[in-house]
């Protein structure tokens, strides 16, 4: 059943990957042949067919010699009068505009338009092309160049030229001609859409068809191949999570496939990692609590019943041990209590300026007779800090606790040496003894709930929640807390970073 699933996933996979692939193929394939025609079918057609009928047209123009021949001067008409003819009669017949253009000084001007577009004496813009025609050359006339363009009329009609460009006329009158050039004209082709179609079909459908069936193959390669690399991670982690939610939390994916999957599969990893630490925790907490409970209730137990029985040789001491050993429950009760309602945030604190140098030299003065008795050397140094916004007594509290660990764990003879120093934006407190140390593996679990570096002291061992409360109240004025130590009976540091005034999430929130 669960391999029918995999393969079911994995073939949904891939069947959507290959019809995105397909459909996006052929919205390409389908835009790209819509373009050619739209484009083709409203650009003007290339003018060389063009250029080369007119120039064939040319060829077939056998008596240009003696058109060229033919002086035109206003005091012989009736010699333009039968060049105009020719040119209607050459025009009628081969069903072509011939126009007869004179360059002057100030630019080219018509002599004769058979389309009767232009008025004799009218001035025309011809646009020059560049274009030559080998045939046409082997028939011109020597000292004749041909030339190839295109021009406006005044109707605004578009019109694609050929035509010959004559030497200067031999002399008449003692004088000389300016030089004609003599243009046969047809409309500027344009394309339309069924002959874009015609041509696309022809030319374009074949090679557009050729790569859509090549496109489909490589789609269902790719397909195959992108789901397989997507479809393994996604199948991986379906197995990861059903082994989680059966209490698996050991469990943990390989980082593969593409960059969102890997993404992925590094949270997945994360997140069991925090849920079998957690569970660990969890367990831990049962483990500790029913020991921590059990070890004093035990004793009252053990010393109420001694007494019930009459059996206690000194009732008052049996009675004391029974008063000390509530107590030490009632302070775990509350200490787990504050520690829940800090890690909620319903435990209330004040906002008041502290001036934590202060506050160190107080706590570190109230300590010196518990190091005098144990001989250990207690010292401070403390250097001018800005003042932090927060809850005095609670702080108070913070610097208690690790100063009284730091000596509870340290032996005689050793050093405690408190330090308070500014920082970045707020204050440094560090406290460094000689003591027993902690060992590498153990410094990420000291702020555990109930966890115990030496779980070795029996009875007068703490509950372990100290350094949890202290991490707490730290993190609530905005501030961190680390430890350090180099191993065993190498001594430990423990830093607490404080915001200045002004600084951090608390003192905005005071504020």
């Amino acid at each position: 059943m669960k391999i029918a699933k995999r393969l079911r996933l994995s073939f949904n996979l891939r069947l959507r990957l290959l019809s995105s692939y397909l459909v996006l193929l052929a919205m390409t394939l389908g835009v790209g042949a819509l373009a050619l025609v739209l484009l083709i079918g409203n650009r003007a057609a290339p003018p060389e067919p063009t250029y080369e009928r007119l120039a064939a047209l040319t060829r077939g123009l056998n008596y240009l010699d003696y058109v060229a021949d033919i002086p035109a001067d206003p005091n012989f008409s009736f010699l333009q009068d039968q060049v105009n003819s020719l040119l209607d009669k050459f025009a009628e017949t081969r069903q072509v505009r011939t126009l007869q253009i004179r360059l002057t000084a100030d630019g080219p001007h018509v002599l004769y338009d058979s389309a009767r577009k232009y008025l004799p004496g009218e001035m025309i813009h011809l646009q020059g092309d560049g274009y030559h025609s080998d045939q046409l050359a082997k028939v011109l006339p020597r000292g004749s160049e041909q030339f190839f363009g295109g021009f406006k009329d005044p109707g605004g009609g578009e019109w694609v030229y050929g035509g010959l460009m004559f030497g200067p006329q031999r002399p008449f009158r003692d004088r000389f001609s300016e030089v004609d050039i003599w243009l046969l004209a047809e409309p500027r082709p344009t394309v339309s859409l069924q002959e874009t179609l015609a041509v696309f079909g022809r030319a374009l459908a074949p090679p557009l068809l050729q790569a859509g069936i090549v496109g489909i193959a490589v789609a269902i390669l790719l397909a195959a191949l992108i789901s397989r690399t997507i479809a393994r991670p996604l199948q991986r982690l379906v197995k990861g999570a059903t082994s989680v939610s059966r209490g698996d939390y050991e469990v943990s994916v390989p980082v593969s496939g593409p960059p969102e999957l890997r993404s992925l599969a590094d949270s997945f990893n994360l997140m069991t990692a925090e849920v079998l630490a957690a569970n660990t925790a969890q367990r831990d907490f049962l483990s500790n609590v029913s020991h921590d409970l059990k070890t004093p209730l035990t004793s009252i137990q053990g010393y109420a019943q001694a007494i019930i029985d009459g059996a206690a040789d000194d009732s008052k001491a049996a009675a004391q041990i029974i008063y000390e050993e509530a107590s030490r429950l009632d302070r775990m009760v509350v200490q787990l209590t504050d520690l829940e309602r800090l890690q909620a945030g319903k435990l209330s604190m004040k906002s008041d300026r502290i001036k934590v140098a202060q506050l160190v030299e107080a706590v570190v003065q109230s300590l010196t007779v518990v190091a005098e008795n144990e001989d250990i050397t207690l010292k401070s140094t403390l250097a001018p800090v800005p003042d932090v916004i927060g809850d005095g007594d609670r702080l108070a509290q913070v610097m208690v606790n690790l100063i009284s660990n730091a000596l509870k764990y340290t032996p005689a003879g050793g050093q405690v040496l408190i330090s308070c120093k500014r920082a970045s934006d707020g204050v440094n407190v560090s406290i460094r003894d000689t003591g027993m140390g902690i060992p590498r593996e153990e410094l990420p679990r000291v702020f555990e709930r109930f966890y115990q570096v030496d779980k070795a002291r029996g009875p007068q061992r703490g509950a372990g929640l100290g350094l949890a409360i202290t991490r707490e109240i730290v993190e609530a004025h905005g501030g961190k807390i680390t430890v350090s130590s180099r191993g065993r009976d190498l001594g430990a540091i423990f830093r607490v970073w404080l915001p200045a005034a002004g600084h951090g999430a608390f003192a905005e929130s005071a504020s």
